[in-house]
């Protein structure tokens, strides 16, 4: 399964009014050295439609801003709506990630593994010949 793919169902599961970071989703993914892969691919969109990039920040819980919205303070209003407190420090826009971070746990990673696993073997069953394609 692409990445990209991956780091769109990870994204899917944080908790509404939680956080995660770019490492975090790198390694729930599998690849735990790739978190600038994480920010290039939400950046881009290649996680997919609707994936709520917003509720991802670095690792010392900075939002990314304008690099990654159509405005400066997009993902702060976004996060706030959740219920997520936003500060501003000199570094930019920050949320507490003690409070308001993912806490995935060992059970989170085994589940979307399984996920992962899941979805390539439809994936691949599909392609064989005989199997027509369908929408899962």
């Amino acid at each position: 399964m692409d990445f990209y793919r991956r780091m769109g169902i990870v994204c899917q599961q944080i908790p509404r009014g939680k956080v995660a970071t770019y490492g975090q989703i790198a390694l729930l993914c599998g690849r735990p050295k790739n978190a600038r892969q994480v920010g290039y691919g939400l950046k881009r969109k290649l996680a997919g439609e609707g994936t709520p990039a917003y509720r991802v920040v670095n690792s010392k819980g900075i939002l990314s801003g304008a690099a990654s919205f159509e405005t400066f303070d997009m993902q702060r209003i976004l996060l706030q709506e959740e219920g997520v407190a936003v500060v501003w420090t000199e570094d930019g826009w920050k949320v507490d990630l003690k409070v308001y971070g993912w806490k995935n746990t060992m059970e989170d990673a085994v589940c979307l593994n399984k996920l992962f696993e899941r979805e390539e073997g439809m994936r691949d069953e599909g392609s064989e010949p005989g199997h027509e394609n369908r929408a899962v």
